[in-house]
C-alpha cells in the first residue's frame, strides 16, 4: 500500500479513515472536552460519532469537512473559530459596516479574525448579542425551528392587564402573522420578561404595540442557556468552552435555555451597570443613536 492510500478503520470493514489528519481524541481535547485521557474515554463508551458513524479510538479525522457529535450534539472543530458575547448598547447599529459612520457592534470586538452577529437587534435594542464566525452553529442558534429561545426585559407604556399577558403568552397577530406562543411574566406594573424563539423583524415591540403597550426600553437578557448580567455595556468576552457546547446542545435538542444547562451568570439587569474593567471598545462617548431594521 503506498504511503498516500487510504486506511480501513478496524472493526469498521470498508470505512475509509482520511490518510491524514489528526487523531479523534486529540481534537476533542484541543476544543477543551477534557484531557486526551477523559476524550480517549468518551470514545471508548461510544459516545462519539464522525459522519453518522459511532468512532474507533486512533481513528483520524478531517477537521474541515468531518461532522462530529458528542453524546448527540455537534462540536465545531475547525481552527480559528472565535465565540463572543457582546454587551450591546443603545444606538449601535447590528451591521458589519454603516455608511453614515455610526457605531456598529462589529467595531466592538477584535477587528481578527473577522466575525458577524448571529441574529439583530435594533439600534434601539440593547443587551446580550453573540459574533462568531461558526456559520453552522449560528445557523442552528438562528433558525426557528431549532428552538432556541431569547428573552428579552421590556419597559413598557402603561401596565398590561392579566388579560393582556395572556394574550402575548398564547400569540398575537401581527401583519405577517399569529406569533408563537411565548414564556411571558410581569415583572413589575409597567416591565414584562418575554421569552421568544421566532425571531422576526422587532417581534418584541410588535407584540407590545399589539396589546396597546408600546416598548420604552429594551433588553435582550438571554440567549439560549447563555447569560451574564456582570457584562458591562459596550464589552465583550469569549464564550467559554462549556457555554458553546450547551448552545450546540440547546440547538440540538430543541430546547428552551432553561432546559439546556446553567449559564455563567444570571441576566444582565435593565438598568445596566458601569464599565468595571471587563474588555470594553468604543469611543469615551456614549454612541450616538441611530435607527437600524433589525431582529428583538
Amino acid at each position: 500500500m503506498s504511503s498516500g492510500a487510504s486506511r480501513l478503520t478496524p472493526g469498521h470493514a470498508g470505512m475509509v479513515d482520511p490518510p491524514e489528519g489528526d487523531r479523534l481524541q486529540k481534537v476533542l481535547a484541543r476544543i477543551g472536552l477534557g484531557s486526551r485521557r477523559a476524550c480517549e474515554e468518551l470514545i471508548a463508551e461510544r459516545r462519539v460519532t464522525v459522519n453518522g458513524e459511532v468512532a474507533e479510538l486512533g481513528r483520524r479525522v478531517d477537521v474541515e469537512s468531518d461532522k462530529i457529535f458528542v453524546d448527540g450534539v455537534p462540536i465545531s472543530v475547525k481552527p480559528g473559530l472565535v465565540y463572543y458575547l457582546l454587551n450591546k448598547p443603545a444606538g449601535v447599529l447590528t451591521t458589519a459596516s454603516d455608511p453614515e459612520g455610526r457605531p456598529t457592534v462589529v467595531a466592538l470586538v477584535p477587528p481578527e479574525p473577522r466575525v458577524f452577529a448571529v441574529g439583530r437587534l435594533d439600534a434601539a435594542t440593547e443587551g446580550l448579542l453573540l459574533l462568531t464566525n461558526d456559520g453552522d452553529l449560528a445557523h442552528h442558534l438562528t433558525h426557528p425551528r431549532f428552538g432556541v429561545d431569547k428573552e428579552y426585559v421590556a419597559v413598557v407604556r402603561g401596565t398590561p392587564t392579566p388579560g393582556e399577558v395572556r394574550r402575548l403568552r398564547e400569540g398575537v397577530a401581527l401583519d405577517d402573522g399569529r406569533t408563537a406562543p411565548a414564556r411571558v411574566a410581569l415583572l413589575a406594573p409597567n416591565q414584562l420578561r418575554i421569552a421568544i424563539h421566532e425571531g422576526r423583524n422587532r417581534q418584541v415591540r410588535r407584540m407590545c404595540e399589539a396589546i396597546g403597550h408600546p416598548v420604552e426600553r429594551l433588553v435582550r437578557t438571554r440567549i439560549g442557556p447563555i447569560a451574564d448580567r456582570q457584562l458591562p455595556p459596550g464589552s465583550w468576552r469569549p464564550l467559554t468552552g462549556d457555554e458553546v457546547r450547551a448552545l450546540a446542545a440547546a440547538a440540538a435538542a430543541g430546547t428552551t435555555g432553561a432546559d439546556a444547562g446553567p449559564s455563567r451568570q444570571q441576566a444582565p439587569s435593565v438598568r445596566g451597570a458601569r464599565p468595571t474593567g471587563r474588555r470594553r471598545a468604543g469611543a469615551s462617548a456614549p454612541p450616538k443613536p441611530g435607527a437600524a431594521a433589525g431582529r428583538d
